[in-house]
């Protein structure tokens, strides 16, 4: 039955893939954000240095900037205001954490800012147990609302560009999801929430323990406004996010799977690392999985009813922040691609995700160093890489100078968002800062020639030769997902399953096989080790893997992992290729939050005599 179905789907159900679509004129722009004030101390914003009294930011903003309004001018940000001067000055208002909108059309509010701070000034009754962070703001299809961390930015009957508009107006209220049967306490924790284009649903991510390793699952409900709720907390007004469920099925088809002393890689298996965001038609919902290709972390999309993945991405460079164009047919994705930074662990293709059952964690927090991100910004059409294409960078007109759009130094920060009428995208950018370089970091520090040496900024690239999308509003999504779990409170924390410990074999689709020797820890908690032995194996009848790699993982802490990693893999075929480890092995000591990468020994790939090497320690 395996063999049936997976030659009908491959008979009927794979579209004709078209040829690569050819590069397009894209201009990039930085916009205007308040000006900058070298000191918090109060009243350090004078009218000198703002003349209009709007507020200024300190250097490091701790800018977050969301998608567009409906009226594809004004994106949505937060940023953070200081220096104000005390009450009862007007100019007070301008402190702290703030939800401000930018315009991207070269014009100015009537006062003359090109940027507009909504909730300064909001009183305390208007913001009844709001959450402090107003990270990846997005705005709702009604013009009037923005989803601002954990919150709802609400201003009554206003548009939130109106001038009418007014502190005074403004609501900001807190996003609660039950978790218990008697409904109490403040909720489940939630982070990286994403709003769906039908302005009604929202996904988020929630973290737990599993096995001594910190997991996380994806999970979406509906919003419900609750102007008087009587249980839990906060005790006033709030939205409830109801008919939740996971996005997930634990007793379904898993990633890996195992039949007798057989073993399986299964890419039509939902697995959802972290969930980031729904499609543009809200049908799907994209996230980061269970690799395609050994250490090759991609994105993906699934529709929420049917259950059908794409693979939006497969370049071997790391891939995570994704938005997908309202018309579905294109994507924007944050991506290390260009900078090699994970090619001596993913650059050799075609390498089934066996190992990975222990090295995904690794595999993804060699990305960045630190708060340092590789990212740049890239278009990708709907049928994403394939041949030589790789899409198009958003910045690739600059000229790599020091503050120009592609500067190798300002690094792309999640979300880039599109707007409604599919020619604009926003995204958001932060400066190599220390401990990422400078002291004892072999790296010096790059000085900032943004205004004030600001070190976030934010940009809109123009897709200029784009005529506007002229779509139909999406209408509500259901809340039945078929292929989810409906979330029950106080139910335990999911697990996901893993293959139990054994040899097993894995045949290649063409030719060839591979010995699989999983091992579990001797508490039976986890899967500890996974070792493969690869025997003239090929799955496309071109390249053929022959050689071993085994790869053990422990937790010190459940986000710190400690991997021992050997390999000594060779590829012939339309490539030649080897990822090889030092004879002491490969040993990397790297923590899930923090991604300081640490590690003695060498992992080594070579492809075609091109040879990757892992970048050097704290780098």
């Amino acid at each position: 039955m395996r063999i049936i179905v997976a030659i009908t789907v491959a008979i009927i159900g794979v579209p004709k893939i078209p040829l690569p679509p050819k590069p397009e004129k894209i201009v990039v722009k930085e916009l205007s954000l308040p000006p900058v004030v070298k000191s918090d101390v109060v009243g350090a914003c004078t009218r000198k240095i703002n003349p209009r009294g709007t507020g200024c930011v300190p250097i490091n903003t701790h800018l977050f900037s969301g998608n567009f309004l409906p009226d594809n001018i004004h994106v949505v940000a937060s940023i953070n205001f200081t220096g104000a001067p005390a009450a009862p000055n007007p100019a007070s208002i301008y402190s702290g954490l703030n939800l401000i909108i930018v315009k991207s059309d070269g014009k100015t509010f009537p006062n003359g800012d090109s940027w507009k701070c909504i909730t300064c000034g909001v009183s305390a009754a208007n913001q009844i147990g709001r959450v402090p962070d107003m990270d990846y703001p997005q705005a709702f299809n009604d013009g009037r609302r923005v989803l601002a961390g954990n919150n709802i930015v609400d201003c009554g009957k206003e548009a939130i560009a109106s001038p009418r508009c007014t502190p005074d107006k403004v609501h900001i209220t807190p996003i609660r999801t039950n978790n218990r049967a008697d409904g109490s306490g403040p909720g489940t924790a939630m982070r990286e929430l994403r709003l769906s284009p039908d302005g009604v649903h929202l996904t988020f991510n929630t973290v737990g323990i599993s096995g001594g390793g910190l997991t996380q699952v994806a999970r979406m409900g509906r919003l419900v406004f609750n102007s008087a709720p009587t249980t839990g907390t906060p005790l006033a007004q709030r939205y409830d996010l109801v008919n939740v469920v996971g996005l997930y099925n634990m007793t379904g088809i898993q990633p890996i799977s195992v039949e007798g002393d057989e073993i399986f890689y299964n890419p039509e298996a939902i697995s959802i690392g972290e969930l980031r965001g729904f499609s543009g038609r809200g049908d799907e919902v994209s996230f980061v999985g269970f690799p395609a290709e050994s250490s090759n972390i991609d994105v993906f999309a699934v529709h929420l009813t049917t259950g059908k993945i794409r693979r939006l991405t497969s370049h071997p460079e790391y891939a995570d922040p994704v938005d997908i164009s309202p018309d579905n047919n294109w994507h924007v994705v944050l991506d290390t691609r260009g900078s090699n930074r994970q090619m001596f662990m993913a650059g050799m293709r075609g390498i089934p995700p066996m190992v990975d059952i222990v090295a995904t964690t690794v595999a993804s927090s060699t990305r960045n160093n630190g708060i340092r991100r590789f990212f740049t910004p890239w278009l990708i059409d709907k049928y994403g890489d394939r041949g030589s294409y790789k899409g198009q960078q958003l910045s690739y007109a600059g000229d790599g100078s020091p503050g120009s759009i592609n500067d190798p130094q300002w690094n792309s920060r999640a979300d880039p968002k599109w707007s409604w009428d599919g020619t604009k995208i926003a995204y958001w950018e932060e400066l190599t800062l220390s401990p990422a370089c400078g002291g004892a970091n072999p790296l010096p520090c790059p000085v900032s020639t943004a205004q004030g040496g600001r070190v976030q900024r934010l940009l809109v690239a123009y897709l200029v030769e784009r005529k506007a999308l002229n779509l139909p509003r999406v209408k509500p999504i259901s809340d039945i997902v078929p292929w989810g779990t409906p979330y029950e409170v106080d139910s335990p924390y999911p697990v996901r399953p893993a293959p139990p410990p054994g040899i097993y074999t894995l045949k290649g689709k063409a030719s060839g096989f591979a010995k699989v020797n999983i091992t579990w820890t001797s508490a039976g908690t986890t899967v500890s080790s996974v070792g493969v032995k690869y025997t003239n194996f090929s799955d496309d009848g071109i390249n053929t893997l022959r050689g071993t790699e085994m790869v053990t993982r422990a937790y010190q802490t459940p986000t710190l992992n400690l991997v021992d990693w050997y390999s000594n893999l060779t590829s012939t075929g339309t490539v030649t290729a080897t990822k090889v480890t030092s004879p002491d092995g490969f040993h990397v000591s790297i923590d899930s939050w923090t991604n300081l990468f640490n590690a003695n020994g060498t992992l080594v790939t070579t492809i075609d005599g091109v040879t990757y090497r892992q970048p050097a320690n704290l780098t």
